[in-house]
């Protein structure tokens, strides 16, 4: 408290206790003066760009940069806002944001650093009410295989307790995936449950093993029952192009405004900036490489075909010359080769 009064009152309150003091506290008191003047302007400057940032969040319009179909912002909005992290597991599991204690963040990250090279799923990975394991992954592109990949990811998850330990004692499992594809063409549908069930009379085996699967590309096909816990509405978000869009959704809904506003934040945040160009020019590059790469192996596989018909015509011509050969020897004329 008292490093925040003001110079004249210092000054005073040294010369009356000069006598008390060596000279050498003098410059102490004026440091400690200014330290502490200079970290209450700290403060006050980080409060200012805040709400500046957010004003302008409020007047934001035009085409959104980076949004939350993009991994890397889902993973940081949802590590940085705690409200959206409460109110999309609301919606997704269908329970009540009250009956939500605690929602806690099991692989932090430190947004705006440099992503591990091993890292490179960006799954949110949440305990819930420290009884339930959660899974959260954005997966915009369909690589063909996300029914097998989910279920590795969900049995990873699964298989969370130690040797020697209960296995009553093993946490409730949720993978949710956010798909912008439908993984079974033949089934479109926007929210897909799964669980282990008997497969002639659907008695569940156990309600610890959770796949969801939500198609952002279905919105369409969203229940009643979907719109009542909101979970058409985090969709719409997600996919959201503009400002003006994303503040339409949100509006009216705290959570909802909290990721909205963290996505802006984000998107000024140049070292996450960064990590998402970074990625994205990697995943060009990878991409490009498997392109090569299949231009070769097809090529290769022309090659291997045409080398297959020389060697297939080279034989027949082998044949017809020892034809020919037996042609002449029968006539009595020499093979001159």
């Amino acid at each position: 408290m008292i490093r925040y009064l003001s110079y004249p009152f210092w000054v005073i309150l040294l010369h009356s206790q000069q006598d008390q003091r060596s000279r050498w506290e003098l410059p102490l008191f004026y440091f400690c003066l200014q330290g502490g003047q200079q970290l209450k302007d700290n403060e006050t400057t980080d409060q200012t760009d805040n709400s500046v940032e957010l004003a302008e969040y409020e007047s934001a319009t035009g085409p959104i940069e980076f949004g939350m179909t993009v991994d890397y912002m889902f993973r940081v909005v949802l590590q940085k806002s705690k409200p959206a992290r409460i109110g999309l597991i609301s919606s997704a599991l269908r329970i009540k944001r009250k009956d939500i204690k605690d929602v806690t963040i099991r692989n932090p990250i430190d947004p705006g650093e440099d992503v591990s090279d091993k890292e490179i799923r960006m799954d949110v990975r949440v305990l819930l009410n420290n009884n339930t394991t959660i899974d959260l992954e954005m997966q915009i592109k369909n690589e063909g295989d996300w029914p097998d990949r989910s279920v590795v990811y969900l049995c990873r998850e699964f298989d969370s307790i130690s040797v020697g330990e209960e296995y009553d004692n093993v946490k409730s499992v949720y993978q949710i995936g956010f798909l912008d594809f439908t993984p079974f063409k033949e089934h479109p549908e926007f929210v897909g449950r799964y669980q282990l069930r008997n497969e002639k009379d659907n008695h569940l085996y156990t309600g610890k093993l959770n796949l969801y699967v939500i198609s952002l590309n279905q919105i369409e096909m969203a229940t009643e029952e979907d719109k009542a816990y909101g979970i058409d509405k985090w969709a719409l978000l997600f996919k959201a192009k503009t400002w003006e869009e994303l503040k339409m959704i949100a509006q009216n809904d705290k959570s909802m405004t909290s990721a909205a506003e963290s996505i802006f934040l984000s998107n000024k945040d140049y070292n996450i900036r960064k990590v998402i160009l970074e990625r994205q020019e990697h995943e060009r590059y990878v991409e490009n490489l498997k392109k090569k790469n299949a231009a070769l192996t097809s090529e290769n596989a022309t090659l291997t075909t045409e080398i297959a018909t020389l060697t297939t015509e080279n034989e027949a011509l082998t044949q017809e010359l020892e034809r020919l050969r037996d042609l002449l020897r029968g006539n009595g004329i020499a093979d001159s080769e």
